[in-house]
């Protein structure tokens, strides 16, 4: 694969960077093997008319959906699950290191609606301190249950939403500050 834009130069691997910031690389190109606990194993992904998109993996079915996609930020449902995370090249991923490094540890996050739905539970509450990942809420959206995660660690500062009611998408639910 070529950056044709910015570099013609050949990219060997992209990184998935998790909220909590942890770090998975891809080797280009993709290959259709996934090593769990050090082992390879091979994974497909699959479409069709009855199961819609699917990972197989040792003969299982898993579900997957792109839940929202905006430049190289996703989220992902796989198998029920929501996983967020942004995809870099090792230039962007050094860059963002650089960047998170000159700040200056007071930051603010507000965590917005991915999707239209009902709040089905609140998992956490005012003043309590939370971990990257860690879940904050359910939000039910198409009659699945999507467990909302905190997208840095610190004092969930306010919320300003309650079980029961019904949020658009990018409805402020929660804001966090993360102090040192």
């Amino acid at each position: 694969m070529k950056l044709g834009w910015s570099s013609k130069k050949e990219l060997k691997k992209l990184i998935a960077v998790n909220p909590g910031r942890k770090k998975f690389e891809f080797p280009l190109p993709f290959t259709d093997e996934l090593k769990v606990n050090g082992k390879t194993s091979e994974i497909t992904l699959k479409t069709d008319d009855k199961f819609g998109t699917y990972l197989l993996y040792k003969g299982k079915k898993f579900p997957v959906e792109l839940l929202y996609k905006n430049q190289n930020r996703y989220e992902v449902l796989l198998n029920g699950v929501s996983y967020f995370f942004t995809i870099e090249t090792p230039t962007s991923y050094k860059r963002m290191k650089f960047l998170s490094s000159k700040s200056d540890g007071n930051k603010n996050e507000n965590l917005e609606a991915p999707m239209p739905g009902k709040i089905v539970e609140l998992l956490t509450e005012e003043g309590r301190e939370v971990r990257a990942g860690e879940p904050l809420l359910i939000l039910e959206a198409m009659k699945m249950q999507n467990e909302i995660q905190a997208p840095i660690s610190g004092k969930v500062k306010k919320i300003h939403v309650k079980t029961g009611q019904n949020v658009l998408k990018d409805d402020l639910m929660v804001e966090i500050h993360a102090g040192k």
